[in-house]
């Protein structure tokens, strides 16, 4: 008979078969944005659109000022959208499997991957702080949880020492 997986939180779990054994857990945090970064590119456009219209019809009527200072204000946005369309991907993903917890933190398109063997993890937060949790071992260490409220991290934390316990 095929045991069912563990109900998380914030993880999926997916059932063990002939090919795995193992129950599969992973747990995918991400940044919430409002906007993708290709939204928010035609939110950009449209942007340019009106502003470089208004600064065309002042330049127009007499007013040297305004297609440069138009140009500077959307230098200045452009700026703060590419800054906000870099970070947009971030990601931690925490898989445990085959008996190892692997962890990838995604951050303004570079990727950082620490594995683990399930025996020698350590999950430690420091419980009320609302700090980041640190998972250790092997001589390593990650802190992740960056994604998660900080009134939300211990519950993560239980449930990724639950889930090395059971799964």
């Amino acid at each position: 008979m095929q045991q069912s997986p563990p109900a998380f939180r914030f993880a999926t779990a997916s059932a063990p078969d002939v090919s795995a054994p193992e129950t599969a857990v992973r747990w995918l945090l991400k940044r919430h944005c409002l906007l993708a970064p290709a939204r928010l590119a035609w939110c950009y456009l449209a942007l340019c659109l009106i502003s470089l219209s208004v600064g065309a019809f002042w330049g127009w009527r007499g007013a040297a000022q305004a297609m440069p200072l138009a140009l500077l204000a959307l230098l200045a946005v452009g700026s703060a959208f590419m800054l906000y369309a870099r970070h947009a991907g971030d990601a931690e993903q925490i898989t445990l499997q085959d008996g190892q917890l692997v962890i990838e933190l995604a951050s303004a398109g570079q990727t950082q991957r620490t594995q683990f063997s399930r025996e020698s993890v350590r999950v430690e937060p420091r419980t009320g702080d609302g700090s980041l949790i640190e998972v250790s071992g092997q001589g390593r260490s990650v802190r992740v949880g960056r994604h998660v409220p900080p009134e939300l991290r211990p519950v993560l934390a239980r449930e990724i020492r639950q889930a090395l316990r059971t799964c």
